[in-house]
């Protein structure tokens, strides 16, 4: 067996408890080792200037739509082409923004959709679980909902 290239920083589980401190947002995300880039679900999005820069508006849920709405702005990070799972590809905003899950604290990048079909508000792709493991057959390593 192949030594792992880099020494793992933590094991999570195929869903997990993060925290996204900047937003005020504690809320439960799926593992999603499948997608390169992460998701969290955002109601009417919109840009707007703010002192020159591009600014994104928009109203999101910590779980489900029952759950309170917050609304959020943030600079604009980024605009990317994604290929959903379906194959459909789109343009969405994306935004950066501190993630944290379990012990570790460290900056992510989200893209912004609606997630309303869902069952989770939040997806962890790829590029947001460098040195993290995954295990699938477990949930919640890190603190239940």
């Amino acid at each position: 067996m192949k030594a792992l290239p880099y020494q793992a920083k933590a094991v999570i589980g195929r869903r997990e408890m993060v925290t996204l401190p900047e937003l005020g947002l504690t809320l439960c995300a799926k593992i999603d080792t499948g997608a390169r880039t992460s998701a969290l679900h955002a109601e009417d999005i919109e840009t707007f200037e703010r002192q020159g820069h591009l600014w994104v508006r928009f109203i999101t849920r910590g779980g489900g739509p029952e759950a309170p709405s917050h609304a959020l702005e943030l600079p604009l990070y980024d605009r990317r082409k994604v290929r959903s799972s379906n194959g459909i590809e789109q343009w969405r905003y994306v935004i950066r923004t501190h993630m944290q899950l379990g012990g570790l604290d460290y900056p992510i990048e989200l893209t912004l959709t609606d997630r309303r079909s869902m069952r989770h508000p939040m997806l962890l792709g790829r590029r947001a679980l460098r040195r993290l493991l995954v295990a699938p057959g477990a949930a919640f390593l890190h603190g239940e909902p």
